[in-house]
């Protein structure tokens, strides 16, 4: 062992002197261990130096501001299939998505821009000539890049990049909480035995990559998409109408059931399948990996039962919506008039003005979301206790409150 790390030092002293460039000269005291992690590297091993990333123009501490930032394309000119695979996908969409938005334009810009918040997991997404320029504006150009999200800067290293965990980070929490549930399904807990060695390395254990990102696919996309409606709507009468109220709500549909102008923010931020044809496509890719350890019998049986369960939590929602609907109707409560139709704003998230509308919101984004989710990522427990269950709860409080609100009306 001793042995081992001596070499390894060795190694790494070696590949200092051989790279003595004035880059790592300089950086050695200013940022080693940006060195020591791009030693590390693949990069390194190739002779992929400072320079092919950040350009040659900085030179000393007085010209740092010449130093170029990487975005994809600087990605491109070696890895143009990751880059060209990565570009037809949902990550690609991740920055305009955040930009639609109707409430990000409210958020503090430390939480937006800044990255602090929902810039930090979004800023995954390409930026256009414009989005870069306010970036090097506003603050100091950083997170133009999209790689590094998930092949973290210096070492850039393929298998961080395949751990599960390279996703934890964006995929956690209040409306996606995908980490939580995978890592508590038997899919995760047997992956991280495999990691600690308690399991041996040949047991079948998918990671997030396997169902997500088969055979190293940077296109990275779901049947049902981010927010679990889709087109054509179902043949199931009672779900049709649930859905067309949800998509009224989300302000894709007008009154009448016609499509407005945010479907087309939709359409450019890929968060919902538009089509069947793009609904099957990424369904057969599921069951083909489900199909390596589980029969397709199965497969399709299991996932049938995710669908069931949107089905079900569409129902409540689509009864909440449709309460807060017919207060704004009867005058009982005010709509707000920034919400272009007579329907709660699903969109509007944290600034729903009322306790009523702000229910419904965590009714939609948050328990909604660990209902269906739950279900396809093999969690009972967060399909029912974290989903279902305060879906239900979530309905109830909406009722008492509606009957409240409209009693107090009357007196």
């Amino acid at each position: 062992m001793g042995r081992t790390i001596i070499s390894t030092l060795f190694c790494i002293l070696f590949a200092v002197s051989a790279w003595a460039t004035p880059c790592v000269d300089c950086h050695k005291d200013v940022t080693p261990s940006i060195v020591t992690d791009w030693q590390l590297s693949k990069h390194s091993e190739n002779d992929i130096d400072c320079a092919v990333c950040h350009g040659e123009a900085h030179m000393t501490a007085e010209d740092v501001g010449m130093v170029q930032i990487p975005t994809p394309e600087t990605c491109a000119d070696c890895h143009d299939t990751q880059v060209e695979q990565f570009k037809k996908g949902k990550h690609a969409a991740a920055w305009a998505a955040m930009k639609a938005m109707p409430t990000t334009h409210n958020l503090p810009w430390a939480l937006r821009d800044g990255m602090k918040g929902c810039g930090g997991c979004h800023k995954l997404g390409l930026k256009s000539e414009e989005d870069i320029k306010e970036l090097k504006a506003t603050g100091p150009g950083f997170g133009l890049a999209s790689c590094d999200a998930c092949h973290t800067r210096h070492v850039f290293s393929v298998t961080e990049a395949r751990q599960p965990q390279a996703c934890q980070t964006c995929h956690m929490g209040f409306d996606h909480p995908q980490w939580e549930m995978y890592s508590t399904s038997k899919h995760g807990v047997r992956y991280l035995l495999k990691q600690n060695g308690t399991l041996d390395e040949a047991v079948a254990a998918p990671t997030c990559q396997t169902c997500h990102m088969q055979k190293g696919n940077h296109e990275v996309r779901t049947p049902w998409g981010f927010l679990a409606v889709r087109l054509p709507l179902p043949a199931d009468e009672q779900w049709k109408a649930d859905q067309v109220t949800i998509l009224q709500a989300l302000g894709v549909l007008d009154m009448e059931g016609n499509p407005t102008g945010r479907l087309d923010v939709v359409k450019a931020a890929d968060v919902a399948r538009l089509d069947q044809e793009s609904f099957d496509r990424e369904r057969e890719k599921i069951i083909n990996t489900c199909s390596q350890c589980h029969s397709v019998n199965f497969a399709r049986a299991e996932i049938a039962k995710g669908d069931d369960m949107i089905r079900e939590a569409d129902h409540l929602l689509a009864e909440a919506i449709r309460m807060i609907a017919g207060l704004y109707k009867d005058g009982v409560l005010e709509k707000p008039e920034n919400y272009a139709y007579p329907f709660p704003d699903l969109l509007t998230f944290q600034d729903a003005p009322t306790t009523i509308e702000q229910t419904l919101f965590e009714m939609h984004l948050k328990h909604r979301m660990r209902a269906f989710q739950g279900a396809f990522h093999a969690n009972p427990d967060y399909a029912f206790w974290y989903g279902w269950s305060e879906m239900v709860r979530d309905l109830s409080d909406i009722k008492e409150m509606a009957a409240e609100l409209r009693e107090k009306r009357k007196n």
